[in-house]
Parts: C-alpha cells; sequence; structure tokens
C-alpha cells in the first residue's frame, strides 16, 4: 500500500472538494501543539521538520533503515515530529538500556496506533495495556501458568510431534526425483508453528482442515491484522482525523480481528460444553487451564473472564506464529546464500545427534552452532525491527535530553544490529561472532534485545526460542537443500517488507532432497 499515495490524495481531497480543513487551520494545530510540549532546547537532536507533516517525509519505505541513517547524523537519541506526534528514537545499547531498564517505570506504556485500537484491543491485549492490574494479572498467569519452563517441558512432546509432521510435508516433496517442487518455506513454517502453538493451547491443530472448519483461514487473518497494524496511518499521526478513517485500516482490521475472535469464542464455548459432560477428561492444555483458574472461587487474583481468554488468544496467535515463521524463513535465506555456514551446521547436527535420530528440544544446548545461526539471524533480520512503541508517562532526561510526557518511543533494533561501532562486518551473515560470546537475545544484552527487555519482555520468548531451533535444526538436518533451477544465492532477494513484522518481501523457494 502506497502511503506517500494517501497522504497526497487526502490533502488534494480535502483543499479541492470538502473544503473542511484550511491550511492557516492545520497551521495553528500545529503551532499549539508545539506550545505545549516541553522546549525544543531540551529535546534530543533531530532532523528538520516541514510545516504541518513534519518529518513524515524522513521515513520513506522502510523507516528502521531511514531511522537508522539519520541517527548516523544526529546520534543514538533523535527526535522527530511525524505530523503532531513528538516521537523519540533510540539507536544504541546505551540508550535502550535508559529507556527499557533503567528507566522503564515511566517509560513501559505503549504508544497504541488506531488500528489496534478496534474492537478495544487495546484494552484488553496483553501487549497493548498500559502497566496496570489488568496488565499485571495477564502477565501473571502467563508467567505461572502458560509459559513456565515445568509447562514448556510438560509439552515438549506435543511440539516434537508438530515438528515431526513438518518434516513428513516436506519429505512429501523431496521423496520422488521427478515429482521434486519447490517448497514455500515461509508456508510450511507458519503451519508447523500455528499447529505447534494450537496443540499447546487447544490439543488441536487450527491448521487442519479435518480438525476445524476456520481451518487455513487463520494465517490469511493474521497477515492482515499485522499488514493493517503495520500501515502507516493519518489518523496517527493527525489525531483530529482519527474519526474518518481516511484509509480505511480501521474497518479493514475489524474484519479480521472479528473473524479471530469468533473463532477463538466458538472453540472456548465448545470446550465448555464439553466439561459439562460426565464423561471428559481434561485436555491439560492452556484452555482448561484457564476455565480453571476462572472457575476456582479461590483463585481470584488470577481471575480471567472469556471475554479476557479470547483476546489473551488473539494476542499469543497472531504475535508468535507470524515472527517464529518469519525469522525461520530469513534463516534459511541465509543460509542458502551462505553455503559453507549451512554446511557447518549439517555437521554439527550430525555429530550432536546422530543422522537417522530426530531433533529433540533437550539437544539444543548441545548445538552451539546453532544457537549462534539464530542470534546472527536475530540480529540481522529483527522480526520487529523496531520493537511495539512506548508511551511516555512523564518527562524523563536521558544523557542531558528530555524524553517529553506522551511522546511515542521506538527502538531500533535494526540500527542496533547493523552497527559497525558494535559489530564488524555488520552486514554480513557470521554466526561464528557468537561461538563462544555470552550475549543472547533474553533481555540482558542490549545489542541483541529481540524479545524486548524490562518489564515489556515477550512473554512468549522461551517458547518461541524452543520452536525456532527445533524447526531450523529439523530441516537442515533432515534435508539438503538448494534453490530452484537457473537461482543463485547471490540473486536471492533480500528485500524487506516492513510493517509490525519485517518479512521477506518476496517467499523464499528452496528444493529439499531427503538426506
Amino acid at each position: 500500500m502506497d502511503f506517500f499515495f494517501f497522504f497526497f490524495f487526502f490533502f488534494f481531497l480535502v483543499n479541492c472538494l470538502l473544503g473542511l480543513i484550511s491550511f492557516t487551520f492545520l497551521r495553528f494545530l500545529a503551532r499549539k501543539a508545539t506550545n505545549n510540549q516541553t522546549p525544543a532546547a531540551k529535546l534530543p537532536p533531530g532532523p528538520a521538520r516541514l510545516p504541518i507533516i513534519g518529518n513524515i517525509h524522513n521515513l520513506g519505505f522502510n523507516p528502521h533503515k531511514s531511522l537508522a541513517d539519520l541517527a548516523k547524523v544526529h546520534g543514538p537519541l533523535m527526535s522527530l515530529k511525524l505530523g503532531q506526534v513528538t516521537t523519540i528514537v533510540a539507536s544504541s545499547p546505551a540508550v535502550a538500556k535508559e529507556i527499557l531498564l533503567k528507566h522503564d517505570k515511566l517509560l513501559s506504556n505503549r504508544h497504541v496506533p488506531l488500528a489496534l485500537q478496534t474492537l478495544d484491543f487495546h484494552k484488553f491485549s496483553i501487549s497493548m495495556l498500559p502497566v496496570e492490574p489488568r496488565w499485571r494479572n495477564l502477565r501473571r498467569v502467563c508467567n505461572s501458568y502458560i509459559f513456565t519452563p515445568q509447562k514448556l517441558d510438560s509439552n515438549q512432546g506435543l511440539r516434537r510431534d508438530k515438528i515431526v509432521e513438518l518434516v513428513e510435508a516436506v519429505r512429501r516433496n523431496a521423496c520422488c526425483e521427478e515429482d521434486k517442487v519447490a517448497v514455500d518455506v515461509g508456508k510450511v513454517a507458519f503451519r508447523a508453528t500455528l499447529n505447534a502453538l494450537s496443540a499447546t493451547i487447544l490439543t488441536m491443530d487450527l491448521a487442519d482442515e479435518e480438525t476445524s472448519e476456520a481451518a487455513g483461514q487463520f494465517k490469511e487473518l493474521a497477515s492482515g491484522m499485522t499488514h493493517e497494524a503495520g500501515t502507516p496511518n493519518l489518523g496517527d499521526f493527525f489525531p483530529f482525523l482519527a474519526r474518518f478513517d481516511v484509509q480505511g485500516i480501521q474497518r479493514r482490521i475489524r474484519v479480521h480481528m472479528e473473524k479471530a475472535l469468533n473463532l477463538f469464542e466458538w472453540l472456548i464455548d465448545q470446550r465448555l460444553r464439553e466439561r459439562k459432560l460426565e464423561s471428559y477428561v481434561s485436555a491439560n492444555d492452556t484452555l482448561d487451564t484457564l476455565l480453571a483458574i476462572n472457575d476456582d472461587a479461590e483463585n481470584r487474583q488470577f481471575h480471567m473472564d472469556l471475554q479476557r481468554i479470547k483476546y489473551l488468544f488473539l494476542d499469543l496467535f497472531v504475535a508468535g506464529t507470524d515472527t517464529t515463521a518469519t525469522t525461520l524463513e530469513w534463516a534459511m535465506t541465509e543460509l542458502l546464500r551462505n553455503p559453507n555456514a549451512l554446511t557447518k551446521l549439517k555437521e554439527e547436527l550430525d555429530q550432536a545427534i546422530g543422522k537417522d535420530n530426530h531433533f529433540e528440544e533437550s539437544d539444543i544446548p548441545r548445538l552451539p552452532y546453532l544457537q549462534a545461526v539464530i542470534k546472527e539471524i536475530f540480529r540481522l533480520h529483527p522480526p520487529l525491527p523496531l520493537l511495539l512503541p512506548h508511551k511516555a508517562g512523564a518527562d524523563v532526561e536521558i544523557g542531558g535530553f528530555t524524553v517529553p510526557k506522551g511522546a511515542q518511543i521506538l527502538v531500533n533494533l535494526w540500527a542496533i544490529g547493523r552497527d559497525p561501532m558494535i559489530w564488524d562486518d555488520p552486514n554480513s551473515f557470521t554466526p561464528e561472532r557468537f561461538l563462544g560470546s555470552e550475549v543472547d537475545a533474553r533481555g540482558n544484552h542490549f545489542e541483541l534485545i529481540t524479545f524486548g527487555a524490562g518489564r515489556r519482555i515477550c512473554p512468549g520468548m522461551s517458547l518461541a526460542h524452543r520452536m525456532l531451533h527445533m524447526m531450523l535444526g529439523s530441516l537442515v538436518h533432515w534435508f539438503d537443500w538448494k534453490l530452484p533451477s537457473g537461482v543463485e544465492p547471490g540473486q536471492l532477494d533480500m528485500k524487506e517488507e516492513f510493517g509490525v513484522t519485517l518479512q521477506k518481501a518476496k517467499p523464499l523457494l528452496a528444493v529439499p532432497t531427503l538426506r
């Protein structure tokens, strides 16, 4: 979707056809907003601003790259004016640590885009709620009942089964030399991730058409929601336009959200009916756990009504499937572009696991090169290149500059991952840089904070860590991969499609051969 087309078309329409908003009125609003802000001298440095639009024109079609280039000129703590919204951008580990850890208490609320205010998503979503009792309750539920090491260990057999199904699905493409066809790596990764997650949460396969009448629809729903949420919205830059939904973003995302929420409501109702039967045997999955909490009168601090469960599932499924599948697709892309790294990974897997044995989650600690590959992918292709926007709850001083109350705060992981002051040869795929290194992506080392840090760190980090290593390790362990005929490694399209997640603009197609 061409943002600049919408931008100029809208102002043409307003000025020429509607005549409702004049240039003078807009200048008055911009001047008024400026006068209400912290004095400009205290703000971090930033590029010059144009009247009305501020620095919107500086973002381009790849804001993560444009902001990284601007940071080289204006520094690791930078301010911009996006329409009427003051935006602060952090582009170094030190500044990110100040924002996400040192001043976490005052800077951990969310700047919620209009798209995610649709159907009151921001009032129920663990990713969008402000730091308040409702958010703390959801966080405790995730940490105490869903993503504990004990819970993840207890259902690792379910994930292993889904990885075996992934291998078998790829094997069908690789079984006959004359019938082999290229695999859409992102698509099979999404399906495996969705089924692993739904097996854990619902004891069913959402991507199995024999299991659910809504099967096959969820990828479209998840992709639609992340696409619309990541599309630049005029109403976010100019709040007085919010009510008009000029680009139709809220209307379209409402359709996707309603379908997903209706699906979860149907699944919950079905489980509630089953639980009333005398013959019912607990599935011991996440849904049963949450319903049991809801029924436990002595455990009211963890109360989860059906509305909260619906929105929690929406959070878990959309965030968990899209980011994991995208990361695996980038990993396979980089390995195919770098055959030496692919060979090293195969050799490690053969030695540690054995050629005829299945990959187990317990094997991960014995595979340092696989871990290094995943870390290198996180560095080069962070699934959330700007994390999710934070919002300042009060004026905060960082490095002699003021982050003003109400400002939107972005942490540019892409810029940090490509900074030559931190990484040698930062644009090259070199997993070896992490061998023997203590750097990990669990929120302790701010040069690699893929899942965020501080109180807003991703609650599903441990599950994503296990899934990524299992899927990538299994695909490399069981198959030799090559590019389709006529495509050389150096010719692979590496263009990115910016959104909430940083996806490949062109899907990776690769041909597997059973080893």
